[in-house]
């Protein structure tokens, strides 16, 4: 049930037809052929040798669309239905190319291995689904070819950023750990830091009581960890996304929330209502910080952009509570 609302209008992979499979795998291919030959544009002018790297990939791309295409004529004729990423529940987003620019090699490499190790995801997945013997053999085929995609840093001949294949491996080890517990934990941390800021300190500047305060804290942490648990598992089952156990992204995400409230809940443990609130800016302060630095040590987010952000919106859900405390 919860699911369901928070994916309305979306259909489940499961319950696609192998016409529907084959329609989205079609879509996707598409897709990808124009982000890559998107990246081979912005690359150009400073990396030319990858920029061939992307147009051939390109070209690849377009060859499984064809493929699939024959195949869907050969099965079920020629009107293929509409079916995009943006209709399945669960299934991988791709940024378009404007909202990543300037594209700098290492940034391409990492979103290109990213897209190939998700398509191989779900063409291993659509592969299950299908019971006709020359849709299997060419599934199979399409999840070998973007396998092989993945060591694109040696296609983009180890040049541009050096690594050895035990580096590649624990590379997309560590992608697997930012996917599956430091995103959904940042955006719990968040969350949990930001939006309890108003009623903890609406409450205190309101009741000047300490323990009334520490109460509603409490509550408003809990329920935003619970609500963040949640929202993180039914959004996303992590099969196709490659995001990973949406159990382990759940926890990460109302965990991290309900300590993001906690932390300035806790001082008004404190009896002294001003020594609370002291300590409990100084716990935000600190909270910004670490926010800030998971973004630009995880994330790659620039120093002053991650501080500027975190400690904006901070700054602005602080006032609120403590005008709306002491109106």
């Amino acid at each position: 049930m919860i699911s369901r609302f928070f994916n309305q209008g979306k259909r489940r992979f499961e319950d696609l037809s192998e016409q529907e499979i084959l329609a989205l795998a079609i879509s996707s291919e598409e897709d990808d052929a124009r982000i890559y030959q998107a990246y081979a544009e912005g690359l150009r002018g400073d990396y030319p040798d990858s920029a061939k790297v992307f147009e051939d990939m390109a070209a690849e791309e377009n060859t499984h669309r064809k493929w699939l295409i024959d195949l869907h004529k050969k099965r079920f004729g020629d009107e293929i239905p509409l079916i995009r990423r943006s209709h399945i529940q669960g299934y991988f987003q791709r940024k378009p190319d404007w909202l990543v620019r300037p594209l700098s090699i290492d940034k391409t490499r990492k979103m290109a291995e990213e897209m190939e190790m998700q398509a191989q995801n779900f063409y291993e997945q659509a592969l299950k689904r299908t019971q006709d013997a020359d849709t299997r053999r060419l599934l199979g085929d399409l999840a070998a070819a973007e396998a092989a995609h993945s060591s694109l840093a040696h296609r983009l001949g180890l040049k541009y950023v050096p690594e050895s294949v035990a580096e590649s491996e624990r590379g997309r080890e560590h992608r697997q750990f930012i996917l599956t517990f430091v995103q959904p934990g940042l955006a719990g941390l968040m969350d949990g830091s930001v939006s309890t800021l108003a009623p903890i300190f609406a409450a205190a500047f309101a009741t000047g009581d300490t323990w009334q305060t520490f109460l509603v804290g409490l509550s408003a942490s809990v329920g935003a960890g619970i609500s963040m648990g949640f929202t993180e598992v039914a959004s996303d089952d992590g099969v196709i996304s490659g995001r990973g156990s949406p159990a382990k992204r759940g926890l990460a995400a109302g965990v991290m929330t309900a300590l993001g409230g906690l932390g300035h809940a806790l001082p008004y443990l404190i009896p002294d209502f001003w020594t609370a609130t002291s300590i409990a800016f100084v716990v935000v302060v600190i909270e910004i910080w670490a926010i800030t630095w998971i973004q630009h040590r995880f994330m790659e987010t620039p120093w002053m952009r991650a501080a500027f952000q975190v400690a904006l919106g901070g700054a602005l859900v602080f006032a609120a509570g403590v005008l709306i405390g002491n109106a």
